[in-house]
């Protein structure tokens, strides 16, 4: 991405040069959700199943699948949010199973996030609004009745549902985030009320 820019000097056709190694490794983070199940990672499921849902969901039903949008600055958000994390997160993991981890990545870790995670859902949901009209007017995704199924789905008012998912589910996650920063970075105890 750097790279790119810094030839081209925009972020004009940046998702372009960049989508089959986007989409390669963000497809494969389903194995993130596999790892937690079986145990390999100390995730919850259901954080990593919202996070990776999350990224297939804007890679291919919203970035890929509405070619007007790609080029909104809005992309460039995410797309700036998700690498960093990504180099962060995996370089941690790395030092972490070589047991030798560097006291600023532990750190980059759980403090990068208080910055990224904002831009990435703000990238996102930008995204998804630009792409609104698009919807809109194209109909994709959406079936229409009559039908011989007697089903009705439409793909705009899903990305409205989307976009209001968000307010339950980013707290969720950015405070999981702080009170594990909490807990690795300043040796707090959490403990967890049952409802």
């Amino acid at each position: 991405m750097v790279r790119f820019y810094m030839e081209k000097g925009t972020h004009k056709g940046l998702y372009k040069s960049i989508q089959k190694t986007l989409k390669f490794f963000q497809t494969f983070a389903v194995l993130e959700i596999v790892h937690c199940l079986i145990g390999i990672v100390p995730t919850s499921v259901l954080v990593a199943g919202v996070q990776v849902s999350s990224r297939i969901f804007m890679v291919w039903l919203i970035t890929h699948s509405i070619k007007p949008i790609q080029n909104e600055e809005s992309v460039v958000l995410f797309l700036v949010a998700w690498t960093v994390t990504e180099i962060t997160r995996y370089s941690f993991y790395t030092f972490s199973l070589l047991d030798h981890l560097p006291y600023f990545i532990k750190w980059a870790r759980y403090n990068f996030f208080i910055i990224l995670y904002p831009v990435g859902v703000a990238g996102e949901l930008l995204t998804i609004y630009a792409a609104l009209p698009y919807v809109k007017k194209t109909g994709m995704f959406s079936i229409r009745l009559p039908n011989k199924y007697n089903v009705s789905f439409d793909y705009y008012y899903f990305l409205l549902i989307t976009m209001a998912s968000y307010i339950p589910l980013f707290p969720q996650l950015y405070f999981h985030m702080l009170r594990q920063r909490r807990r690795v970075l300043h040796g707090e105890m959490i403990v967890e009320k049952d409802d």
